[in-house]
C-alpha cells in the first residue's frame, strides 16, 4: 500500500492517522461518511460489530461482507483491522471463537494462548491486536487493570508479556504493548475519569517502565499511550498529550522506532480535552502516530471527521508542523507496506476451536 503525503484541507490527506470505530454489522451513513472522506487506515472491531444473535457461519459471513464493505468505501485493499482481544473481561467476538481466561491465569502458558489467539483472529480478518498488556497489577483497587495484567512485578510482566508478543508475531499477528506509561498503579479508570498518579520519572524506571522496555527489544510495532496524568514529571499533560512521556522517554530514551497511538480519544478522561482543536496538534507535537476514535459508547457521530478538521486548523496555523507528520506518515506506510498482512475471513475446523475450547478450560 503506498499513500501520499500530501497535507491539504481534503480529509483523506489525514485517514493515515485515525483508526475507527464502525455502528454495526453494517454500515450506516455515518460509517460510509468517514470511511469515504476520511479514508481511515485502520478500523476497530468492537462487540457491536459482531451478530450475537446468529450461528457461527450467520455473524461470520455479516462479518465477512462489513470488512469488504469497509475496504471499498476506504479504497484500501490493504488495512488495518485490529481488535481489543485479551481474554476474561475484554472479548468481543462470538462463539465458538475462544473465550479465553485474563492474563493473570493464562501467564505461564501465554505463547500457547497467543497462538491459538492469532489462528483465531486471522480467520476474522484481524491483522492487530491490541495486546499483550505491559501493565503491572501493583495496586489491589484499580479498577480497569487487575487480572488483565500478566502479573504483580515487573519481571513477570516483562517475561510473559514478552512471550506473547512473540506468539502473535510468529504466527502473523502485529501486537501493541499497553498502557505505557503503565496503567496498573491507579485508582480510576481512565474511561469515566482521568487519573492521576504521584510518580516520579525514577520511580517509573523503576517498575512501570521496565516492561515496556521488554515488548519494545521484542520488536512491538504499537504502543498504546495511557490517559493518565503523571504531575511530577508532566504537571500539565496526560501520557497522550506530553512530549517528556512520549517523544523523550519513550522515542529518545527507550529507543522505540514504531508507532506511538493514543488509546481512544472517546474515553472521558480525555474526551472533552479533544473538544480543543490545539490538543489535536499538541498530541502529534508530543509524538503521538495515530489516533483511535472509537465512537463508543454512541456511534451515531462524525467525529473523526471533527478531529481531521481540527489538525487541518492545526496544521494552517503552524501548531503542528508538516515535518513531524511527515516522520509519523513514514512510519505508518512503512508498517503497512512491509509487515502488515491481509487475512480473508474464514471458517476454521471443529478440531482446532476444539483443541482451543480445551486449552482455555484446562487455564481456567
Amino acid at each position: 500500500m503506498s499513500l501520499n503525503f500530501n497535507p491539504s484541507d481534503k480529509p483523506e490527506s489525514y485517514g493515515h492517522h485515525f483508526i475507527v470505530g464502525l455502528s454495526g454489522v453494517t454500515l450506516d451513513d455515518y460509517d460510509k461518511a468517514i470511511l469515504g472522506k476520511l479514508r481511515p487506515v485502520g478500523i476497530l472491531l468492537l462487540k457491536r460489530n459482531f451478530d450475537h444473535t446468529r450461528q457461527y457461519q450467520g455473524w461470520l459471513d455479516l462479518l465477512g461482507r462489513l470488512i469488504e464493505d469497509v475496504k471499498r468505501y476506504t479504497g484500501h485493499q490493504k488495512i488495518i483491522i485490529s481488535l481489543d482481544h485479551e481474554g476474561g473481561r475484554v472479548h468481543r467476538a462470538p462463539p465458538p471463537i475462544t473465550h479465553f481466561p485474563p492474563a493473570m491465569k493464562y501467564a505461564k502458558r501465554s505463547a500457547e494462548v497467543a497462538k491459538a489467539m492469532a489462528t483465531e483472529l486471522k480467520s476474522l480478518g484481524v491483522n492487530v491486536s491490541w495486546s499483550p498488556l505491559a501493565d503491572i497489577h501493583s495496586n489491589p483497587a484499580n479498577p480497569i487493570i487487575g487480572d488483565r495484567a500478566f502479573g504483580t512485578t515487573a519481571a513477570e510482566v516483562s517475561i510473559r508479556a514478552a512471550e506473547f508478543l512473540a506468539a502473535l508475531q510468529q504466527n502473523g499477528i502485529l501486537g501493541c504493548a499497553k498502557h505505557y506509561p503503565g496503567h496498573g498503579d491507579t485508582a480510576t479508570d481512565s474511561h469515566l475519569e482521568l487519573p492521576l498518579l504521584d510518580l516520579t520519572e525514577q520511580q517509573l524506571r523503576e517498575r512501570e517502565l521496565i516492561p515496556f522496555k521488554a515488548l519494545i527489544d521484542a520488536g512491538a510495532d504499537f504502543v498504546m499511550t495511557a490517559h493518565i496524568l503523571y504531575p511530577k514529571i508532566d504537571q500539565h499533560c496526560p501520557a497522550t498529550l506530553s512530549k517528556k512521556m512520549l517523544d523523550d522517554i519513550l522515542r529518545k530514551d527507550m529507543g522505540f522506532k514504531g508507532i506511538i497511538l493514543s488509546d481512544d480519544l472517546d474515553m472521558k478522561a480525555v474526551s472533552e480535552g479533544f473538544n480543543h482543536e490545539e490538543n489535536v496538534g499538541n498530541a502529534i507535537n508530543a509524538g503521538c502516530d495515530m489516533f483511535i476514535v472509537a465512537r463508543h459508547p454512541d456511534p451515531s457521530t462524525d467525529r473523526p471527521l471533527v478531529l481531521t478538521n481540527y489538525l487541518y486548523r492545526c496544521l494552517r496555523k503552524k501548531l503542528v508542523s508538516e515535518e513531524r507528520l511527515h516522520q509519523s506518515f513514514t512510519r505508518i506506510e512503512e508498517l503497512l507496506t512491509n509487515r502488515l498482512k491481509s487475512y480473508a475471513v474464514t471458517k476454521l475446523e471443529p478440531e482446532t476451536l476444539e483443541s482451543h475450547a480445551e486449552l482455555a478450560r484446562s487455564l481456567a
